[in-house]
């Protein structure tokens, strides 16, 4: 598999954090991509003439689709040939640019051919003329961008910026304290980071909290379990195994010795 993280243009941000691109021209292979929770959720465009399958559902997917935060772990499946083009969004997205009820696809996905406008048509024709992946890269940007253009007024700044102070915190913050800081009380800033995100900050923060704790397991940055369940603001051992197998199945020792 080749893979490729694409620098992108600064007037995606803040609404779009990374752009993917993973591509494979084994036509007799079957490949398996396992997805865990990260608190972005994303738009996807895939050419595989064989289909993409999420699994544990076996759902095929259709071929541009936006999905929502990724709670249960679930994997991708594809045998043979494939181009998967992917733009990680930041949370408030969906709502903003979108108009998409983020909670409604929590662990779940957006057709966007549903989205009948000649934009659309327009772009799902492009994308199917050229197949090289940087001039896909570009059709989306593009799209994305005129989005951003349309409906950037539209974001809620407190919850932006609460957002951030989480990411920048890794988690590893008090909600309290960052609603006072956002001037917001409790209760609003609860109720309005669920409709902008599909997720109560509690959440967010675990998870951000997971994946940065998944991150130092994946490149065996730890001397021991305990270095890793304190650095990144779990109670214990036994708070950590269990948001750890929670998100991906497997207790941390299984994960490392997989």
């Amino acid at each position: 598999m080749k893979f490729q993280n694409i620098e992108f243009d600064k007037a995606l941000s803040p609404f779009v954090k990374s752009i993917m691109v993973f591509e494979s021209n084994e036509t007799d292979t079957k490949t398996n991509l396992p997805f865990f929770a990260d608190g972005f959720p994303g738009l996807m465009y895939h050419e595989t003439p064989n289909g993409l399958y999420v699994n544990p559902h076996r759902k095929r997917m259709p071929q541009l689709f936006i999905y929502g935060q990724t709670i249960e772990p679930i994997e991708i499946e594809i045998f043979g040939s494939y181009q998967m083009i992917v733009f990680q969004l930041y949370p408030f997205t969906l709502n903003t640019l979108f108009k998409i009820d983020p909670k409604s696809i929590n662990d779940n996905c957006y057709d966007l051919s549903l989205e009948i406008t000649q934009v659309q048509n327009n772009i799902s024709s492009a994308l199917s003329l050229d197949n090289n992946p940087y001039s896909r890269v570009k059709l989306l940007s593009s799209y994305i961008e005129k989005l951003i253009e349309a409906k950037k007024n539209n974001f809620d700044n407190a919850i932006f910026s609460a957002i951030n102070k989480i990411l920048a915190a890794k988690g590893k913050c008090s909600l309290v304290e960052t609603a006072k800081e956002v001037h917001l009380t409790k209760r609003t800033f609860e109720r309005r980071f669920l409709s902008e995100t599909g997720l109560l900050p509690k959440q967010f923060a675990k998870i951000i909290q997971f994946q940065n704790s998944l991150t130092q397991l994946s490149v065996k940055d730890f001397a021991s379990l305990t270095d890793v369940v304190y650095e990144n603001g779990f109670a214990d051992q036994s708070h950590f195994i269990r948001v750890f197998k929670s998100f991906t199945g497997k207790t941390p020792k299984q994960f490392i010795t997989k």
